[in-house]
Parts: C-alpha cells; structure tokens; sequence
C-alpha cells in the first residue's frame, strides 16, 4: 500500500462527465489498497471567467478581494470530484486550502507556502477516505485567502506530497509526459521516459508549462518522486523527474540537450545611458523587486563615454508597470538617457545535464540561429542551460532549428 497525491488540472475536471472519469480512475488505485489524495484545479476557463467578473466591477481589483473571488473555482471542483467519488461508493472528504491550513506569505496572488498542516488529512486517510484538496491556493497567517499564482495546483499537490512523506506525486495533465518540445511546434517532439530536477527544473523556469517552476524547485527540495501523466490516457508511465545521481548508472551516456524551451511572455526593458557607478544595478532593480516584479534575464554593458546600458527582461504583462516604476522612482535619480521597453520578444532555451561534460553547445546553437537568420539580444547561461532573447516572430523557427540541430527528433 502506497501513499499517492495525484493533481489534477483544468481540462481534466473541465465538466461533470471528465470529473466522474477522474473518480473512477483515483477509484481504481483506491481498491489496490492505495491512501489517495487528490488535488484539483478549477474547471478549465473557470479562474479566467472570475477574473473578467472582476474587472468587470474595476480594471484594479484589490488583490485580497480578487484571491476570495478566485478561489471559488477550486472550491466548485473539490466538491463535485467528492460528490462522485460517493456516488460509486467511496469515503470522500474535500477540503479548501483554509480548511488543510495550508498556510502561505500574505502575496496575494503569488503568495508561497509556509507550512502545511497534515494531521486531518491523514486522519482520514487513516480511516479510509479519498482527501480532495484544493489546488492553488491557502491562508496566511490572518487568516486571509491566499492563492499561489498561475499553475499553483502543481505546487499544492508537490507540497501535501511533501507534508504527507507520500511515496509518489503524479501530476495529471492534457499530455502524457515531458517532450523534447511542445508538440504544436515541433511535430517531431519525443516523449522522454524520464528527466532530472534540474533540467525538468529548468525548463519549466525557461517556459515549458508542463508544470509550475516552483512545483519542481518544492520537489526537488523535498525529495518528493515525481511523475507527468496523461489523464486522458488510461495506461502509460509518463515521465519519471528524478535525481540524476539516482541514474548514473542506468545512463552512462546522458543526451547533450534534453529539451528545446520557449516562453512568448517576455519583455524587454532597457534603460540606456546611465551612470557607470557602483550601485546603479540596486538603485534600478531595487524599486522593480519592491513592486512584487520579477526579473528575468539581466545584462549590463558598459560604455567607453564612463556610461552603462542596463537591460532586463520581465513578464510581458507587468512591462508598463516596471517603465513606470523607472520613470517615476529611477529615472530623477539616475538621469538615463533613454528608457525603452520592448514586448516582441521571446526567450529560447536548450537545456541538458550533458552540458556539463560537453563543450561547443552553445556555439552550436548561435552557429544555428546565425544559419536561419536570426539576430540574438541577450544571452543567459547556467551550467545546464543556454537562453537567448529574440524577436518573437522568430520563436517557433529558433525553436524547430533547434531542435533538429541537436537531433532531439531521434529516438
């Protein structure tokens, strides 16, 4: 007898018919003896159509508020998924973030757990009862409704696998595994049969959205074995995200690149002509980290006239926030030139742990850019990834160049 969290997303539970599917699959794992707890997203569309009601009342709801109002689609699921499960005859229980005390920061709408209390979750479990949970979302410590951010139900169903010690975390989604690439891309993308951490770690933080960054960073901190399955499919291992010291010896010879990545919600902000100073980074990201924004890509270049350009890359949904932020707080103290903001950009990456025994890989991809014409912004590295920033017309060329060019289309 294992102890399972499986989390289920939007198109999974998307109706009534797909929500009896989905109790009867976690009713199958039940009846081998399994403790189960489930872990939903609201319906699919479900937290966009809150959102839109809420702009409809005003286009800056307060971010408490907007957490109480979206945080009902969870709820709506939580109860219906418990529904059908007694409906074919099993002990089911269903509880809100609130309820779990999943406790979080006060971030509304990005807000990080704190701690998670399990004992009534493995009460019930303990007394034969399937626990469905809330994805997405907790409390802070006011008490306060709390949500964890776009794909958060990835990170609750990680975290109660973590609280709970659970043998096994399965993430169901609308594909059956980790690809190469994104199939609608790349037709040619290939399942991989398992992953590392880091690499599934960062392709998701490059713009793979199998799953939330966070979700693998909480995995990987916890130790928690972790799987990508279809929930469409009623057979299948999925993808296995393990630890590459686990797999040594199974694989000798690790690929070079496991994966292409791409995130289409980048945005460029440039603020050019500033002074050459120690501090000016803080003085200009200082303010940005203040108003919540995250940055991703950073490059500083300096001038020969005792100037600097200073260029970061944010979501393309927060850019008009973080020129304002500049305009308003930065610019009367450091006098730049020109600020600028771009948001036709996107970011490509190649991602592989063979990169730390290989060299030539990221000459080989600017080599393959260069070939199809395609100018390069920025560049990030890590020791397991090469990012670019391009033009976003560019992406899905970059991308299947890319791809071909490390030969991820060959079994």
């Amino acid at each position: 007898m294992a102890l399972i969290v499986q989390k289920y997303g939007g198109t999974s539970v998307a109706n009534p018919e797909r929500i009896r599917k989905l109790a009867s699959r976690v009713g199958r794992f039940k009846k081998q003896g399994h403790q189960i707890v489930v872990v939903v997203s609201a319906m699919s569309g479900e937290t966009n159509r809150l959102i839109s009601l809420a702009n409809e009342i005003t286009k800056e709801p307060d971010q408490r508020e907007l957490d109480v109002i979206v945080s009902t689609g969870e709820q709506v699921t939580i109860g219906m998924t418990a529904l059908a499960l007694q409906d074919l005859g099993f002990k089911a229980k269903s509880y809100t973030g609130s309820q779990v005390k999943i406790l979080t920061d006060a971030s509304h709408g990005k807000a990080r757990i704190i701690d998670i209390d399990g004992q009534n979750m493995q009460k019930d479990l303990d007394d034969g009862y399937v626990v469905i949970v809330a994805g997405f979302q907790g409390c802070d410590a006011e008490g306060n409704i709390t949500t964890l951010g776009r794909g958060g139900s990835d990170t609750t169903g990680v975290a109660l696998a973590a609280a709970l010690k659970a043998d096994e975390c399965q993430i169901y989604t609308d594909v059956d595994g980790v690809y190469t690439t994104d199939p609608r891309v790349v037709p040619e993308a290939r399942r991989l049969d398992q992953i590392t951490f880091e690499e599934m770690l960062e392709l998701a933080s490059q713009g793979s959205k199998v799953l939330q960054t966070r979700s693998v960073e909480f995995a990987g901190k916890y130790k928690v074995k972790l799987r990508v399955l279809s929930s469409f499919e009623e057979s299948g291992d999925g993808t296995l995200i393990t630890f590459e010291e686990e797999d040594k010896d199974d694989n000798m010879e690790q690929p070079l690149i496991s994966g292409i990545a791409f995130n289409r919600d980048e945005a460029k902000v440039m603020v050019l002509g500033v002074p050459d100073t120690p501090g000016i980074a803080h003085q200009i990201l200082g303010p940005i980290a203040e108003a919540n924004i995250d940055v991703d890509v950073i490059i500083q270049n300096q001038g020969a006239d005792n100037s600097t350009d200073f260029t970061f890359t944010v979501h393309k949904n927060e850019m008009h926030k973080a020129l304002e932020i500049i305009h308003k707080e930065v610019q009367p103290n450091i006098n730049a030139r020109e600020i600028l903001g771009d948001d036709k950009v996107a970011k490509v990456s190649a991602v592989g742990v063979g990169m730390r025994s290989h060299v030539g890989i990221a000459s080989k991809m600017f080599e393959t850019l260069s070939e199809e014409g395609i100018n390069i912004q920025m560049i990030s590295t890590s020791e397991i990834k090469v990012a670019v920033i391009i033009e976003e017309k560019y992406m899905e060329l970059a991308v299947r160049a890319l791809h071909k060019a490390f030969d991820l289309d060959e079994a």
